[in-house]
């Protein structure tokens, strides 16, 4: 599905980086894990910035876009062609690791989010932005599959090692593209990693 709806030159969520990614990209450490990474937009932002970004995704036409862009930009990133559902990262190898819009049903999070906390350095972090369950009631983006929306109750759960250092649900205006436009209902956390 991922690879048909990338196939083309448009840049589907834009070019222009996740906003609350933006916002608090200064709590970012190298190196950056970034899951579900599509055409790269938010990996070149953070290449940018000066840091180093392994973008992975379970399309390889989404990760071809995004090495067009870095190139585009004038800036490198590593990209790497995966299933989440049997990823695991390597133990301890990351500064930060970046989430936007990863929907994933329960059984996967259960899986890799374990494999997410081990893969930080200590006092690492992780950001993560999703769609909450409100958003089922709205047209303006993300799955219509509860499972795969987020609660902060479900953050809780989901990353208990891990100090929130901001968790809210919230509206907000969202631009990314054609899909991701308009009023929107979402779970956005930062979360550090405990001891």
């Amino acid at each position: 599905m991922w690879d048909e709806r990338y196939t083309g030159d448009k840049y589907i969520y834009g070019t222009e980086p996740n906003s609350f990614l933006a916002e608090h990209e200064t709590m970012l450490r190298d190196p950056v894990l970034s899951l579900a990474e599509g055409e790269g937009r938010n990996a070149v932002f953070l290449a940018s910035l000066g840091l180093k970004v392994h973008g992975v995704d379970g399309s390889e036409v989404g990760l071809a876009k995004a090495q067009a862009l870095a190139k585009s930009k004038g800036v490198k990133i590593q990209t790497e062609v995966i299933d989440l559902g049997t990823f695991e990262p390597a133990e301890s190898c990351y500064g930060s690791v970046v989430s936007i819009s990863s929907h994933l049903p329960s059984a996967m999070r259960r899986r890799l989010y374990p494999l997410v906390e081990r893969c930080l350095r200590t006092d690492g972090i992780i950001l993560l932005e999703a769609y909450s369950e409100a958003q089922l009631a709205r047209d303006t983006g993300g799955p219509k599959d509860p499972d795969m929306l987020m609660t902060p109750a479900k953050i809780e759960r989901e990353f208990p090692n891990f100090e929130p250092v901001l968790l809210r649900e919230l509206e907000r205006e969202v631009s990314e593209g054609t899909y991701h436009t308009g009023l929107a209902s979402v779970v956005q956390f930062i979360g550090k990693k405990k001891d």
